[in-house]
């Protein structure tokens, strides 16, 4: 009995701890950050906007041939629940959770930038960069959990403000304004790992291409996806 009740609990705390991890970061055109994505139980990804809005929640389908994965998810077949009428009319008929993974969001009391926005997602407490911050920045994701996500400012180059700087230690970077103008804003490193593109000096059909590094790149625990 003992021995059941301790493989009980194991699958229970399993089954927390899994639905709190940030599992992806995804940029549209290479250059721009799209949607994070946390992994829910039965391998479930909830994909938001870095200013804290629902997308879409799902399983990845993946071809058979190649490791491309389809753009949007397959739709989630188990228990979605809804906010009621009860509920603060900010986030009434919102999503409340998805398998058992459990959603929240900032009621109308909260301060204009967080209002209506995801407060967290399972356990993990979802908090956002407030008016007082700088203008290419306020109101997007600071903290997920104890991971801190930092974009660059306005002062910066105008090719990298606003984008994706750091999520938690690991460092992003971008080819600036003085680069080709067709890699300039795009992404030129995650952490280690180095992209290069086809410049406009390239042939014809590769312009603008990924010259070197990976679409799809695992670093740490992170999943980090460039879209063209």
């Amino acid at each position: 009995m003992r021995k059941l009740f301790t493989a009980v609990s194991f699958l229970l705390l399993a089954t927390c701890t899994f639905s709190q991890q940030l599992s992806q970061v995804t940029f549209s055109d290479a250059a721009n950050l799209s949607y994070i994505s946390f992994l829910a139980d039965q391998v479930v990804l909830i994909r938001i906007t870095e200013e804290g809005k629902l997308l879409e929640w799902g399983t990845e389908l993946q071809s058979l041939r190649s490791d491309y994965y389809a753009p949007r998810l397959q739709p989630y077949l188990g228990r979605v629940v809804y906010y009621g009428p009860e509920s603060d009319s900010v986030f009434r008929g919102r999503v409340k959770s998805i398998g058992t993974c459990t959603l929240t969001y900032y009621g109308s009391y909260e301060t204009a930038t967080k209002v209506g926005k995801l407060k967290s997602v399972g356990s993990l407490i979802l908090d956002y960069y407030s008016n007082f911050d700088n203008i290419a920045i306020k109101g997007k994701l600071r903290f997920v959990g104890n991971l801190v996500l930092e974009y660059y400012s306005s002062i910066d180059d105008e090719a990298l403000r606003g984008k994706l700087k750091t999520v938690g230690n690991t460092a992003i970077t971008y080819y600036s304004t003085s680069d080709d103008k067709l890699i300039k804003g795009k992404i030129k490193s995650i952490g280690s790992v180095v992209y290069t593109w086809y410049s406009s000096f390239d042939q014809n059909g590769l312009r603008g291409g990924l010259k070197s590094g990976l679409y799809r790149q695992n670093i740490g625990v992170i999943t980090y996806i460039l879209q063209q």
